[in-house]
């Protein structure tokens, strides 16, 4: 039987086990946030700049799926104002769990989620913006390294920034950026953390929406194949780093830095539903996405190594909680 572990995270958040899977603009729709808190993890909805009516579709998806607690994650940072407030509205009426935020601290937009009785998560990169997430009303803040995929709000490792952050708030803390495994589960939890945000080991999971080349691309991924850049940037705003895969278009760039979203050229290589996809653009590579995969954003954390097949969300979860438990009898044994 897969073990059990209470923390402040799965009290807080009614759920079994302290992993929540990122909210991840494209891939985490339904089908994966729905596995992951059915499996007994929490599963967050990445529906960053969708349109309401997607959004009330998958939060109804999930709710045909499982009738576990979920989240719905949005970043206000790079949403234009009326969109965000329509994407908060069709949430709230939804009447969804929980929110999740990230970047920027936005105390309004948590106050607004907080009034509608939501919990509300929000993913930081520093200790300066935990605390102001706390000041704000979050339930939860959940602590970026600078290891983790996608768009990167930090600027230090995981390990720096728990030790500094750790003790510094009351609410329950999680750990994200470059954890994939048991092991790292573990470590997190010794260093101050309540829980984790696996997003990279999710992300090649089978309920993932991201397409199967970007899958296979992690699977692939051996130690230092990542590079953290702000190369991909048309469609958001400024100095938005991420992290991302090697490929043609990190390797032949003059440098990974300085690229701002309004100055690199406009070369399309792909097609999401009928929106032209750049190269340099934000965008990764989902199922409903043709083009040229290989140029495009190939979002990975430095726990992409640790990723070796496509795996049910279930079997992930419960393969770390597993790890972890061994993990915790070695050190044990190591103290008698």
């Amino acid at each position: 039987m897969t073990p059990t572990l209470s923390t402040a995270l799965t009290e807080r958040l009614n759920c079994r086990y302290p992993i929540i899977c990122a909210g991840m603009g494209g891939p985490a729709r339904a089908e994966l946030a729905a596995a992951v808190s059915e499996a007994g993890g929490f599963g967050l909805l990445g529906m960053v700049r969708e349109s309401p009516a997607l959004i009330a579709g998958e939060i109804a998806e999930v709710r045909r799926r499982t009738d576990k607690p979920f989240g719905v994650n949005l970043i206000p940072f790079a949403t234009e104002p009326k969109l965000l407030q329509d994407e908060l509205a069709v949430c709230l009426e939804q009447r969804v769990p929980a929110m999740c935020f990230f970047w920027d601290v936005y105390p309004e937009v948590v106050a607004q989620a907080k009034k509608a009785g939501c919990l509300v998560l929000y993913q930081v990169g520093s200790l300066e913006d935990a605390l102001r997430a706390e000041a704000a009303g979050a339930d939860v803040i959940i602590l970026q390294g600078v290891e983790a995929g996608g768009h990167v709000r930090a600027r230090l490792p995981l390990a720096v920034l728990l030790r500094e952050v750790a003790g510094q708030v009351r609410v329950p803390l999680v750990a994200s950026g470059g954890i994939g495994d048991g092991r790292g589960l573990l470590a997190a939890l010794a260093l101050g953390a309540d829980g984790v945000q696996c997003g990279t080991a999710f992300l090649a999971s089978a309920e993932s929406f991201a397409h199967d080349y970007h899958k296979q691309r992690i699977i692939a991924a051996k130690a230092g194949d990542t590079v953290h850049t702000d190369l991909f940037a048309i469609n958001w705003p400024p100095n938005s780093p991420v992290r991302v895969l090697r490929n043609s278009v990190t390797e032949q760039a003059d440098t990974l830095w300085g690229h701002h979203p309004d100055k690199l050229p406009r070369i399309v290589i792909g097609d999401e539903e009928g929106r032209p996809l750049h190269q340099y653009g934000t965008d990764s590579p989902l199922r409903s996405t043709t083009g040229d995969f290989e140029k495009m954003a190939l979002y990975a954390g430095e726990g992409a190594a640790l990723v070796s097949t496509v795996r049910p969300a279930a079997e992930i979860i419960a393969s770390m909680m597993q790890e972890a438990e061994d993990a915790l009898r070695r050190v044990a044994a190591a103290f008698r």
